[in-house]
């Protein structure tokens, strides 16, 4: 079952709960860098980004992944990154500010699979610590 955000840009607040189907995902619109997963009973959601993280989807991903830790149930939000074949500065400082506005909700945000592109774009500035790697 694929469902997609509303045009509010907003997140849904269902599939941020236990009650949706396992595994089940949305989509934001029109975009398929990031497929999402409904929380798991201990609140956690998984986000997938693939494809590239550029000025061109930089401030679509942050909100999309800052609106995902606002739902009310979500308390850690996993960013799987093993399909992102490229990241720039812009698609960086979205996950930091997405990660800042999550640690205002009370979420967690971490970065898991890097890929080897990340993982060195990461390691060059030093924000391995900021995404739990």
């Amino acid at each position: 079952m694929v469902s997609s955000f509303p045009t509010t840009g907003r997140a849904p607040s269902s599939p941020c709960v236990a009650r949706r189907p396992s595994g089940s995902i949305w989509r934001m619109p029109n975009d398929p860098t990031i497929r999402y997963e409904p929380a798991d009973p201990d609140g956690l959601v998984v986000a997938a980004l693939a494809g590239e993280l550029d000025l061109d989807r930089a401030d679509d991903v942050r909100d999309s992944l800052a609106a995902a830790a606002a739902v009310p149930g979500c308390r850690y939000l996993r960013i799987d990154v093993s399909d992102l074949g490229f990241i720039d500065s812009y698609g960086l400082g979205a996950l930091v500010s997405a990660r800042n506005s999550a640690a205002a909700k009370g979420v967690t945000l971490t970065l898991a699979e890097p890929s080897p592109p990340v993982r060195k774009a990461i390691e060059v500035t030093g924000l391995g610590h900021v995404f739990g790697l």
